[in-house]
């Protein structure tokens, strides 16, 4: 067995399994959020029992309308706290971050464990050897309820990355150029192993970025290879050589309309997005804030900075990163989603065009339909806000390495 099916086996409790099983595994952690959760509760309670699975293995994370951005989603809110008050399930409602970021700072789960979640980017704990699988709001109320989830063994992909990275190449690079390569339908249902030199030579923080965006090729499961254990056999192997990899963005609208920076360099723009919980961590700040220290976003562009969690805001004012960010002209929200899924803190009209951080660009993903939206590293994007216009790294500061 692989690594991914040795997880499923031991958390089904079975010896062995193989590809196309129909079987159950017990759930190490149940998240959703003030979006997800209020239809799961709705659920859990059709269900009819008297209890949550385990109340400190039960988790809503409010982060996609904090604060509320409607009077709907203060009902949302008020929904999953009275939830969480009758069965003592777990809530952070207090803008501590985004989800997939909060249960990796509280200790929520392991390597090995099995997470599900409603929500599509529940992938990221994979950065950490996890296997987190996203579910719709009615299937994650029967395992809140019960503690299991039915799946079906999937077939397991390796892509191997080695050697040294081309400078200004970061973890949104790598996975934007494997998402360009195989399309966002090339691993549906799958499940994905990164390994190679590369990738285990990265920061945990490039690791969530990578981890995170899987689902944008459709895998059911993206998992990093932690280095100290054996993969195993799997479906396919493909191999890439990290000198292939250049700066790169995801160009409307879709996040497998890939192309280096240096083929659309020049395209104007009047937003720039960095956070989410793709790349809102303190490394992302850091480098952000090293482009923006001692000048001004170019005028007519609007720059929104939303840190992943309360503990990295925490520490990007204590090494004075926000007072960089908010001299250079930027708006510093607090932790959560932001406008990443089109609902507050900066949405787009018809004529804008934005360079973001975030995940995906779907038409209408943040804010009009005819909006474009270009997907770069933090890198980019910073260096992009400073010029006025999609930029290669390296323009505004020159590149290390």
């Amino acid at each position: 067995m692989n690594i991914i099916e040795r997880i499923i086996a031991k958390k089904a409790n079975k010896t062995s399994v193989k590809v196309g099983e129909e079987l159950s595994v017990k759930v190490d952690l149940a998240i959703a959020h003030d979006v997800t959760g209020p239809l799961a509760v709705d659920q859990f309670m059709k269900i009819g029992v008297d209890k949550v699975f385990d109340k400190d293995k039960v988790v809503f994370v409010m982060d996609h309308n904090i604060p509320c951005s409607s009077v709907d989603s203060r009902i949302q809110h008020r929904t999953i706290h009275e939830f969480c008050n009758k069965f003592g399930a777990k809530v952070y409602g207090r803008a501590e971050g985004v989800i997939h970021q909060v249960i990796w700072e509280e200790g929520l789960y392991k390597k090995g464990d099995i997470i599900v979640g409603a929500d599509s980017h529940t992938c990221t704990a994979g950065a950490y050897g996890a296997v987190a699988i996203p579910v719709g709001s009615t299937e994650i109320a029967a395992v809140m309820a019960l503690g299991e989830l039915d799946l079906e063994v999937p077939e397991t992909y390796l892509i191997n990355i080695d050697g040294e990275l081309n400078p200004g190449v970061y973890g949104k690079d790598i996975i934007l150029y494997v998402i360009g390569k195989f399309g966002t339908n090339g691993f549906t249902d799958k499940a994905v192993v990164f390994s190679g030199s590369t990738i285990l030579g990265l920061s945990n923080e490039e690791k969530m970025t990578i981890s995170n965006m899987m689902i944008e090729m459709g895998a059911m499961i993206g998992y990093i290879h932690q280095g100290d254990e054996e993969i195993g056999e799997v479906k396919e192997v493909y191999n890439i050589s990290a000198s292939d990899i250049v700066p790169v963005a995801a160009c409307p609208s879709s996040p497998g309309n890939v192309k280096p920076i240096k083929e659309i360099e020049g395209q104007k723009i009047n937003q720039a997005v960095i956070g989410s919980c793709t790349n809102g961590r303190y490394t992302d700040m850091k480098i952000a804030a090293e482009v923006l220290k001692g000048r001004k976003i170019a005028h007519g562009v609007n720059m929104v900075i939303v840190p992943a969690s309360k503990r990295i805001l925490d520490k990007m004012e204590d090494e004075g990163l926000t007072k960089i960010f908010r001299d250079a002209g930027a708006v510093v929200t607090n932790p959560g989603c932001g406008p990443c899924f089109g609902a507050h803190q900066g949405l787009l009209s018809k004529e804008d065009v934005a360079i973001s951080s975030t995940n995906r660009n779907f038409p209408g993903r943040m804010g009009h339909k005819e909006a474009k939206i270009y997907l770069a590293s933090p890198r980019t994007v910073a260096e992009s806000a400073v010029k006025g216009y999609i930029t290669s790294p390296g323009t505004v500061i020159p590149l290390e390495g």
